[in-house]
């Protein structure tokens, strides 16, 4: 198992991200997805724990093959989704990744919102032999390079202003200086437990998780605009409007692939 400690900060409060996160994800989503790949949102309805209270369940299929290395598309099916499941009990989220194809591989998040920039040591309450193991990665959303594809000058967070919530542009010690500020917690475990790849394919889930939260949370303050007004009830009727949108858009694709390779 290869355990991190993710730890990003966002110059919002932990209840005006509870909105914001919701936005980025169906709208970050439905951008990703293209060409018959992307994600599929399965389910989308209430759930209840017995510690955590009500939350949000949501099932999703991620389609990806032509994103994934050549060594790991060579051992796969054309067809390939990873299958995300997550429970949002927020400010507490858990959120699991499997694939049923390579049943040994699989990725499990614990993740914890706090008002503080990224100073609490034992957030997500890491037994002592974890803690050993524990890598933290601090992920800094305005400093940090982003991928070039990924690039765009609309989500450069040291040129980007919220003329809404009269904040940014931000400079290089924003973590100290911003308020409000808040920091995401998560710790990230990654198992695949199959002898001379694991730590390959271990060290390739890690990597793209910091790639996905680095970008998605890069979004999610410099669409602030977009989603600082929104109320719960328009957050969910957004939600349900891009996973139609999103859902057509993947499936549609797929069809036409499968018609044109059975032709």
């Amino acid at each position: 198992m290869y355990l991190k400690e993710y730890r990003i900060c966002m110059p919002l409060t932990v209840e005006e991200y509870r909105i914001g996160q919701l936005f980025m994800i169906a709208k970050h989503s439905h951008e990703q997805s293209q060409n018959g790949e992307g994600v599929e949102v399965v389910k989308n309805e209430p759930c209840e724990h017995e510690v955590h209270g009500k939350g949000q369940y949501t099932e999703k299929r991620i389609h990806l093959s032509s994103k994934l290395p050549t060594w790991i598309r060579s051992m796969i099916p054309q067809i390939f989704y990873i299958t995300e499941k997550a429970w949002n009990y927020y400010p507490y989220t858990i959120t699991e990744y499997t694939c049923s194809f390579i049943p040994r591989f699989s990725v499990h998040i614990t993740t914890r919102y706090e008002n503080n920039n990224g100073t609490t040591e034992n957030c997500l309450n890491l037994s002592e032999e974890e803690l050993g193991q524990r890598e933290v990665d601090f992920i800094d959303i305005v400093n940090d390079p982003i991928q070039e594809r990924h690039y765009k000058d609309s989500e450069d967070l040291t040129k980007v202003k919220s003329t809404k919530a009269n904040r940014g542009p931000f400079d290089k010690n924003w973590r100290n200086t911003s308020e409000p500020i808040m920091c995401s917690y998560k710790v990230v475990r990654c198992f695949f437990e199959v002898w001379g790849l694991q730590t390959k394919v271990e060290e390739y889930a890690q990597k793209s998780c910091r790639d996905v939260n680095l970008l998605g949370h890069r979004q999610a303050i410099s669409w602030m605009d977009e989603w600082i007004n929104m109320s719960m009830t328009d957050i969910r009727d957004y939600e349900n409007h891009m996973q139609k949108k999103t859902n057509e858009k993947v499936l549609k694709n797929q069809d036409k692939t499968t018609a044109e390779e059975n032709s």
